[in-house]
């Protein structure tokens, strides 16, 4: 089904005010979740509704508590989310280093004891916004298998990078293995069979039933010695030949610039002891290094180049960005659209909060 643009922004920011938090930080919150079904990213859209409510029910999130600045200097800025969500920390980081660049032509931020912070490319997409180039990582709960393991440490640990461009910015937004956790859960709601080699078991088997696959990342917890098995593959997939060591050193390279450098948890432990998630922020201003102008219609150029290589009869090349600037232009105008299973669990939400539930377009 879908539902219009706006009856979801409202019933998301009704639904955050009855869980505490203030209406600005309802309303950036709302805003993160329809951002990403307007962009067709429906694993990490309202889909998550049922989830944070859970975390905020066992006191994972405090929607009382605010995100503060820790420490910074011209170029850098170190930010403590404070145990609340992460996209309320993470917006804080990038506008400083935004305000920051704009000085010293680069600035990074660091979030520590965060939570979820939502697509990685809506921080990305702040910096352009601004003139200036940005990248958004995180780490998350443990999801995925190394290289010939059968048990999960690894988050999903995703990456976003923006660069100017038309007819629209060079977008790239995913997770450093070869599927997030909640496109897996999108395919269980909706009762799919997994489409390829996404997950193994703790005998590193491929899993292709959706729900099996959503059980074995429930329990992905690494305690040492107790742990049923098995997780997302990493980029690669299964087998070394194919280069998954190579998506294994990505993912660790982001556990190394989130967990490690904020000095919280790495992913491993993210269930097993102290659930925080970290986030590392970074922008440069392209205008250092030339005219923006110029380098924007040098980006568009090669990849203009790209989309117009020779292909495979009735396939199109896709530059990263394409697809969801696409959606967003065709979902304003259609609403977005809703598993049955997520409007079950948005019905629930709302009779629990007495919020009124948006109807089908």
């Amino acid at each position: 089904m879908r539902i219009q643009v706006e009856d979801e922004r409202q019933f998301l920011q009704n639904v955050f005010e009855k869980l505490h938090f203030s209406s600005a930080d309802g309303a950036l919150l709302a805003d993160t979740l329809v951002d990403a079904d307007l962009r067709g990213i429906s694993s990490h859209g309202i889909q998550r509704l049922a989830w944070y409510r859970r975390m905020i029910k066992d006191g994972t999130i405090d929607p009382i508590k605010h995100a503060r600045v820790v420490r910074e200097l011209p170029g850098s800025v170190l930010i403590d989310a404070n145990q609340n969500m992460g996209q309320l920390a993470a917006v804080l980081g990038m506008k400083k280093i935004i305000e920051k660049a704009k000085k010293t032509g680069v600035a990074v931020a660091v979030v520590r004891n965060s939570n979820h912070f939502g697509i990685a490319g809506y921080y990305s997409r702040m910096a352009l916004d601004a003139g200036l180039v940005g990248i958004a990582l995180t780490n998350t709960r443990p999801l995925v298998v190394p290289t010939n393991a059968t048990q999960a440490f690894l988050g999903s640990n995703a990456f976003a990078f923006g660069f100017p461009a038309q007819p629209h910015p060079f977008m790239f937004d995913g997770a450093t293995c070869v599927v997030s956790g909640g496109k897996i859960q999108v395919h269980s709601k909706k009762g799919d069979a997994l489409p390829g080699e996404w997950v193994v078991d703790g005998k590193r088997e491929l899993v292709t039933d959706s729900d099996e696959a959503e059980d074995i990342l429930a329990t992905a917890a690494f305690t040492e010695g107790e742990q049923k098995g098995g997780g997302v593959l990493t980029l690669g997939g299964k087998d070394e030949v194919n280069g998954n060591y190579k998506g294994m050193g990505n993912s660790i390279v982001i556990e190394l610039l989130t967990g490690i450098l904020a000095q919280g948890s790495i992913s491993a432990n993210t269930v097993s002891g102290k659930h925080d998630f970290s986030q590392f922020l970074f922008v440069l201003d392209p205008s250092f290094f030339g005219d923006p102008k110029v380098l924007e219609k040098d980006a568009t150029s090669m990849l203009d180049r790209i989309r117009q290589l020779d292909h495979i009869p009735g396939k199109k090349i896709w530059i990263p960005g394409d697809r969801e600037y696409r959606l967003l232009d065709e979902n304003k105008q259609r609403g977005v659209s809703v598993d049955d299973k997520t409007y079950d669990e948005m019905k629930t939400i709302g009779e629990e909060l007495d919020v009124t539930v948006p109807t089908e377009a």
